[in-house]
């Protein structure tokens, strides 16, 4: 008897725990319990962006090329840099749950936030008019990994800013 009843209150146990969890999914994205706390230091200074140490849920292309975890190229571009600058905003505004934090000449910060969750994401893009580049960090504010997202947001933005030349 004793038996039925552990068994009993172990499931009740459970049950609830599964119901907690799931209010926390479905209203947590509303009230912001995903979004995290916005970095303390942001911006690009002396031709880096701030480092976000070794979690692997980040990428930069000021992070050292030896870094292959974290690196990753910046965006070249040829021509007139206003217009490079002005592309990569207007591809920025084009893409969902993309918000303008920060928009000063040659300097964006732009947080994304995730379709089912609401986990949010920090971007920086950097002018860099004399070597023809726009340099880039992504970074998740929370967890620890993030599956490649940064990357692959970067990659996207890439390849609509330097689409592929046909063969």
């Amino acid at each position: 008897m004793n038996f039925r009843r552990a068994g009993r209150v172990a499931v009740i146990g459970l049950a609830s725990l599964a119901l907690v969890a799931l209010a926390a999914v479905v209203v947590g994205p509303s009230l912001g319990l995903f979004s995290g706390s916005r970095p303390d230091v942001l911006g690009f200074s002396a031709g880096r962006f701030a480092d976000n140490g070794s979690r692997p849920n980040w990428v930069s292309s000021t992070a050292p090329r030896a870094d292959a975890r974290h690196h990753v190229a910046p965006i070249a571009f040829t021509g007139d840099a206003a217009q490079a600058w002005g592309a990569l905003g207007a591809a920025i505004a084009a893409m969902p749950r993309a918000t303008i934090v920060t928009r000063t000449p040659g300097y964006l910060h732009v947080q994304f936030a995730s379709e089912h969750l609401g986990f949010v994401d920090d971007a920086e893009f950097a002018l860099d008019a004399a070597a023809s580049v726009i340099h880039v960090k992504s970074a998740a504010r929370l967890g620890i990994r993030d599956f490649g997202v940064n990357r692959e947001r970067v990659e996207r933005l890439r390849l609509v800013l330097q689409p592929p030349r046909p063969a």
